[in-house]
């Protein structure tokens, strides 16, 4: 038990494969901030997505906004093997294609309820993942299938305290299901290496506040912060091992979603050209181990240290007015890695990032928008070994890049 017990907690060492931020975290919460490099996010007021990033700025708006999104992660993740045990060709690690491409959507709508008072809501996405490696790899034990999808579904207020100050709170209720499949690999047994030791499958809701706040010092200066607390999450749900003879039986796994903070501030330097950037801390030390409880009554699973470290994304970004109907963005994005050199492993292939975005406004008419947005992730080359239970140690150099692509309609009614 102690063997099936520690591939599910290590199983759940989360891959950062289509998120690109860092670790498991998403940026991607709109295409208008995509352009950017999202610079400026919890000061800037675009469009509704501001109830995403901060929902103080709603107060800027003086009619009912909508806006619609989705992003596209073409990712480009690869491993080459750098050392393998005895008998395994180092290059039956290669993988090329461990991270599928995805779409990650969003919706917003926000009102002004009063001069004082507005209303928002939104549903979006601050954490995820897929990786699959096949089903026959070597390294089966520490591969397999990883996906978490999370939504977070918002609801905010925001009150104008004066002409400059503003703040809002919001409610967050955030759905996840996670599946998580582990092969047994190349292994003395003569057991087909596509054999499922680990297969978990499970789902839970927690909830979560945020917290926004707004101050404009002129009428071309303006500060925003942002706030969102963790959130306690409880994967619960099936546990089998087709390599153990188990068909089914009980399994969960604890994870806690870190806290963010971020504070940005906003510049219109003349009348065609801006300026924004933003600061963004995410608590991941909060993420310091995974604990996994298997069967009924629940025994105690293994405990895997993570010493996960609190992490940086520094943003810049630029737009310029290009003419009535055009606006034009740009900006670059360094983006911390929480995992130490010595955590490294293919389930968490992290590392520091580089953002280059570029992107655009269209106006249709005079009450719609349209966004487009691309950014260009390139990832350091790491190379680290990992040990699987079994005591095999397995060696890699992964590089991790990714193409961003966000479209978005924005309606103002």
């Amino acid at each position: 038990m102690k063997f099936t017990k520690t591939l599910i907690a290590a199983s759940l060492a989360f891959v950062s494969a289509d998120s690109f931020a860092a670790a498991f975290q998403l940026a991607e919460q709109n295409a208008s901030g995509l352009g950017r490099a999202y610079a400026g996010e919890a000061s800037i007021a675009d469009d509704a997505s501001v109830v995403a990033r901060n929902p103080a700025l709603m107060t800027l708006f003086k009619d009912k906004q909508l806006s619609v999104a989705a992003i596209g992660v073409i990712p480009d993740v690869s491993l080459e093997g750098e050392g393998a045990p005895t008998g395994i060709e180092q290059s039956s690690l290669n993988d090329d294609s461990i991270a599928p491409s995805a779409v990650v959507p969003a919706a917003y709508f926000t009102m002004p309820y009063n001069d004082k008072v507005s209303l928002g809501f939104g549903a979006f996405s601050n954490f995820g993942l897929s990786t699959k490696f096949n089903d026959d790899y070597a390294a089966g034990q520490i591969a397999g299938e990883t996906e978490i999808f999370t939504v977070n579904m918002n609801a905010s207020v925001a009150y104008k305290v004066t002409e400059q100050f503003s703040f809002g709170v919001g409610l967050n209720v955030i759905y996840a299901d996670a599946t998580i499949v582990r092969k047994i690999g190349v292994n003395p047994f003569g057991v087909p290496s596509s054999t499922n030791v680990v297969d978990l499958e499970g789902d839970d809701t927690g909830y979560g506040l945020n917290v926004g706040l707004m101050y404009q010092l002129d009428e071309n200066s303006r500060f925003g912060f942002n706030y969102r607390t963790e959130t306690d999450i409880t994967f619960e749900g099936t546990y089998s091992s087709a390599a153990r003879g188990i068909a089914e039986r009980s399994g969960s796994v604890d994870i806690t979603l870190p806290a963010i903070a971020e504070f940005s501030g906003s510049h219109q330097l003349d009348e065609k050209l801006g300026l924004h950037y933003s600061v963004l801390w995410t608590g991941w030390s909060s993420f310091d181990k995974l604990e996994a409880e298997v069967g009924l009554p629940p025994e105690q699973g293994f405990e895997k240290t993570e010493d996960f470290s609190d992490a940086l994304r520094y943003s810049v970004g630029t737009d310029y007015q290009l003419n009535e109907d055009i606006l034009l963005r740009a900006g670059v994005a360094f983006d911390e890695s929480p995992v130490s050199q010595t955590h490294l492993s293919i389930s968490i292939p992290d590392t520091d990032r580089f953002w280059f975005s570029f992107g655009g406004n269209y106006t249709i008419d005079q009450n719609s928008n349209f966004d487009l947005g691309v950014s260009i992730i390139r990832g350091k080359t790491q190379t680290f070994t990992e040990t699987d239970d079994s005591g095999s140690q397995w060696a890699f150099e992964s590089k991790g890049h990714a193409v961003l692509i966000g479209a978005q309609y924005n309606y103002t009614f």
